[in-house]
Order: structure tokens, then sequence, then C-alpha cells
């Protein structure tokens, strides 16, 4: 507890019978729940568990998982029970060790005080992060990060993919946790529903940790394309929930405006410059045109992000 807040900790695990120890035993004095969420583990970690629950009577909370939901259903069940359990700020921890201890305190301070509903740490704001996280992570987690700006709304935010945050009890019960997204694409789907509900999100300053033996199941190839069709989904869903539905704002046409004429500019223009590389002539106009719809594209998607920007500036 924190001044006269109750802190709980959910702790998503699949196999991880070698670090969840670690985690349990290193977890700080200020937290009054730890709900480690087994994912229907292989292993023997459902057995480490249970011997900590016992060592630790009432403070570590063991749920398991009869089919495996991903690291997001994982984190949703955790959710529910410290939102059933009215635990006023409910961070997430990995199971593998992974997240420093020594950072729980700033990651949910900002909730404690009542300046954010959600604080998510940040792994890329740190110089040695590009010597410390691997760099094929690094550039994949850039881009996601990039492409959750946009989708998400939170433009002031970085490291998408960080796991290690926390929340409050008034976003969870505001939330159709149900709804979110189940496995690595979590986060960036819980982002743009949080944006759609108006809640305060700021990042944290945290110090990346690898090579401590965990296992990563993430596969870039295989999840950015994934996270990134969530992503387009999430973003037309917020445009239309957002700025339609509960609000009205013209950057909605600004935004279809860029996303219909900028491609068409610039394929026309590939097209045109490849009927010139041939031999055969373009006409002026024709070159204008094509000029003219990639350059009014652009413009129009800047103006709808700079809209984005300042209608969700007291977001931060």
């Amino acid at each position: 507890m924190i001044k006269g807040k109750t802190v709980g900790v959910v702790v998503p695990a699949h196999n991880e019978e070698k670090l969840i120890g670690e985690v349990v035993s290193t977890m700080p004095a200020f937290v009054d729940r730890i709900f480690i969420v087994d994912d229907c583990s292989t292993d023997k970690t459902v057995d480490t568990v249970q011997k900590l629950a016992q060592v630790k009577s009432g403070r570590v909370i063991l749920i398991q998982h009869e089919k495996n939901r991903g690291v997001g259903g994982a984190i949703v069940t955790g959710y529910k029970q410290a939102r059933d359990e009215k635990i006023d700020v409910v961070a997430v921890m990995a199971g593998d060790a992974q997240m420093d201890p020594a950072d729980l305190d700033r990651i949910v301070a900002p909730v404690i005080e009542g300046e954010a509903d959600y604080v998510k740490g940040n792994r890329l704001f740190r110089g040695e992060s590009w010597y410390m996280i691997p760099h094929h992570r690094y550039l994949g987690n850039s881009v996601l990060s990039l492409l959750t700006k946009i989708a998400s709304g939170y433009w002031h935010i970085a490291d998408s993919q960080s796991g290690y945050t926390a929340i409050s009890n008034v976003a969870l019960r505001t939330l159709d946790l149900d709804a979110i997204y189940a496995r690595y694409g979590m986060p960036n789907d819980l982002l743009i529903k949080l944006n759609i509900n108006n809640f305060r999100v700021r990042d944290v300053s945290i110090r990346p940790i690898y090579n401590i033996g965990e296992k990563s199941g993430i596969r870039l190839w295989n999840v950015v394309p994934k996270i990134s069709w969530l992503l387009v989904k999430g973003f037309i869903f917020r445009m239309g929930n957002k700025y339609i539905i509960r609000d009205f704002h013209p950057l909605v046409f600004f935004y279809f405006l860029g996303i219909a004429l900028t491609p068409s500019g610039f394929f026309l223009g590939l097209y045109l410059l490849a009927v010139r590389l041939m031999g055969a002539g373009v006409t002026a106009t024709s070159a204008l045109f094509a000029a003219f719809l990639l350059i009014s594209g652009l413009q129009s998607l800047f103006f709808a992000m700079w809209f984005d920007m300042e209608y969700n500036k007291h977001l931060r």
C-alpha cells in the first residue's frame, strides 16, 4: 500500500518455472496482492507458485487457465480479479523477471497521485537500450511504436510493446476487458480503447533487462504483420467511435482524403515514370496531376495528424 492506495501486480506466466520464484521474491513490500495467472503451463510453474503461495499466505494468488489464452488473455484475467477485489492500482510484470522491480514505484506513482490513468514503462528513453536490446527487436518495436502513435492517438508515447504497466481501478471498471485483444498486440489494443474513453496515459523510463535465461516466444516476422493489421482495424474503430459517434471532428475527412489521394498520386507518378523510361511521352498536365494528388494527400494526412495531436493533448 502506498499513500492509502492498495497496489496489486498481475504476473502472466507460461512455462516460467525457472524465473517465477525470482519475480515473487523480489516484489517490493508495498505490493498488497500478486496475481499470478498461469496460462496453461506444461512445466512446473504451478507447483512452484503453489509453494510460494503457502509461504506468502494471502499475498500470492494463483489463477489457472485450463486453455492457453495468450499473454493478453492472462493479463485480462488478472485485471478482472484485481478489479473485483477493488485494488486501487494494478501493475503488470512478466513472469520471466525481465522487469526491474526497482522501477515499480515509479510506474505506479502517477496513478496513485491521480496524474494518470495508465502508465507504461519505456525502454527506449535510455541511451544504452540500443546496446542492451537485440537490434531486430529494437527496430521492430520502433516501427510498431510509430504505428501505435497513429492508431491510438497517444502521440507522446513510445515503446508500445512494453508490458510493464500500471492502470487505475477506475479505468478497469470502465473498459470492456473481454473486448481487448488476447495476444501480443494487447498493449496496442488497450491504448486504442483507453484513448476512446479519454484516459490519461504517461510513459516512464525503465531499465531493460535481457539475457537472464528468459525465452522469448515472439517471432517478429509473424507478430509484426498481425499487430500492424490489428492497428489498422483499431485506427478505423477509433476514428468512427471517437470522432463520429461520441463526438465530431473534421479530421476524419482529412484522414479520408489523405488515405485516398496519397497512394493515388504515388502510383500514378510511378506509372508515368515507367512510361517515360520506356520511351513514350508524358504530358505535363499528367505529371502535374500526379504531383497534385500526392501533395494534396500528404497535406491532408499531416493536417489530420496535427488535429489529432491537438485534440488529445490533454491526455498526457
